[in-house]
């Protein structure tokens, strides 16, 4: 009995090892899945928002990502003013901007 154990031993190590490298290969196909699937898709929209935020100018109906509506009265380096329904003006960060109104409103395409 211990000498047929020995002997399946000596048979598993007999085949021969695979490339160091083989063992890299699940991780990279991890990798490549998650860029494609979640890191470039998130980069494009950070891409998107950043170059909505400096084409911003007064009078753009904008939604805050709270999801307040109302038109920008002010821009500063940081801090956008807009005007709330009422003649209400609130001061935000401009990082807080989510987009254009105008895009909640529009028709959608048929």
């Amino acid at each position: 009995m211990f000498d047929l154990l020995i002997s399946s031993a000596h048979a598993q190590t007999a085949t021969p090892a695979q490339p160091a490298w083989v063992s890299f290969v699940p991780f990279v196909l991890i990798f490549l899945v998650m860029y494609f699937l979640m890191i470039r898709p998130q980069k494009k929209r950070m891409d998107e928002e950043a170059e909505f935020l400096k084409k911003l100018s007064h009078g753009d109906d904008v939604y805050t990502k709270s999801g307040i509506l109302g038109k920008v009265t002010g821009i500063a380096e940081k801090v956008v003013t807009i005007e709330l329904d009422g003649g209400t003006r609130m001061k935000v960060l401009k990082s807080h901007i989510g987009g254009s109104a105008a895009a909640i409103f529009a028709e959608p395409k048929k």
